[in-house]
């Protein structure tokens, strides 16, 4: 959220508006930042653990975080670290994308709400309308989702990796497994994301709605 109001207060215009096309392009280029950031490396290393199998830690590959790290940089360098960058780039970003652009018009629509006007949402406002706009972006992000755990998964040190790249596996996938096969997982996404985010926005704007309206207060706003 603090990278997405970064790129927000970038791409203002001179009276510090924010069209809806200029919101959506805020939150493209945080999921973006967040991707390359953080997301891809971590993403990387928690599939690798989470393909294990048994519980004998004599026989699993990785010992834990810190040791999956270091091996996937040794044996395939740090690039490694950084498999499937392309789609999860793709995914975080239109992701948030989609998130931010539909939560700001998710508050208008349901509660008549605007970014500026005062007006201080209840949690349980702020909870429907984030789970509303929560659920857009599992649904749009479905195939680099699927793409980037496929990705992230090769083994690249026990041979020839399967998947080319995001292109290749666009197309592989659909022609082995049906076009349906790229929104996997769905479901469990859906029943994550959306709670998720609920909570998160009914904490944020108590926050960001306290401090709204006390600014039009000392402007001489309307009391709302």
């Amino acid at each position: 959220m603090g990278t997405n109001a970064m790129y927000q207060s970038l791409l203002r215009d001179e009276n510090g508006d924010l069209s809806n096309i200029r919101r959506a392009s805020a939150g493209f280029a945080a999921g973006i930042t967040e991707a390359l950031v953080v997301v891809t490396p971590f993403e990387v290393v928690k599939i690798k653990l989470q393909q294990q199998k048994g519980t004998s830690k004599e026989l699993l590959r990785y010992r834990g975080p810190v040791h999956c790290a270091m091996t996937v940089a040794k044996e395939e360098g740090l690039r490694g670290l950084w498999a499937g960058a392309t789609p999860t780039v793709m995914r975080n970003g239109t992701n948030q994308m989609c998130l931010f652009w539909a939560k700001n018009n998710f508050d208008g629509l349901l509660w008549g709400k605007h970014e500026g006007d005062g007006m201080q949402l209840s949690p349980l406002q702020s909870m429907g309308s984030g789970f509303s706009a929560a659920c857009l972006g599992p649904v749009c992000t479905g195939p680099f989702d699927v793409i980037k755990t496929r990705l992230m998964a090769q083994e690249r040190s026990q041979g020839p990796a399967k998947y080319r790249g995001l292109w290749h596996a666009l197309n592989t996938i659909p022609r082995e497994e049906g076009l349906r096969a790229l929104w996997k997982g769905l479901l469990p996404r859906l029943m994550r994301i959306p709670p998720g985010q609920a909570i998160v926005w009914a904490v944020s704007d108590q926050i960001t709605g306290y401090f709204e309206r006390r600014a039009v207060e000392a402007q001489g706003g309307v009391n709302v």
